[in-house]
């Protein structure tokens, strides 16, 4: 069955019946995510290419010597 079915069969109904089925679904909708949540893990190696070939420590001497500058 279509939603556009489903709207033909919705229509069918009495206005009190249409708006309990309209509040039915918006409280199912309210309690049912459409996607699940994204979960942290899936943000493992995200942008990974950026720091590659580049050294964790240099990187940071860098910074510390940045903010020493502004000071």
């Amino acid at each position: 069955m279509s939603v556009a079915d489903i709207l033909e069969q919705a229509k069918l109904l009495s206005p009190h019946e249409q708006e309990e089925l309209a509040k039915l679904l918006m409280d199912w909708m309210e309690t049912t995510p459409l996607k699940p949540p994204h979960r942290l893990s899936e943000l493992r190696g995200l942008g990974k290419e950026i720091w590659q070939g580049m050294d964790a420590q240099e990187y940071v001497h860098s910074l510390r010597e940045e903010w020493d500058e502004h000071r």
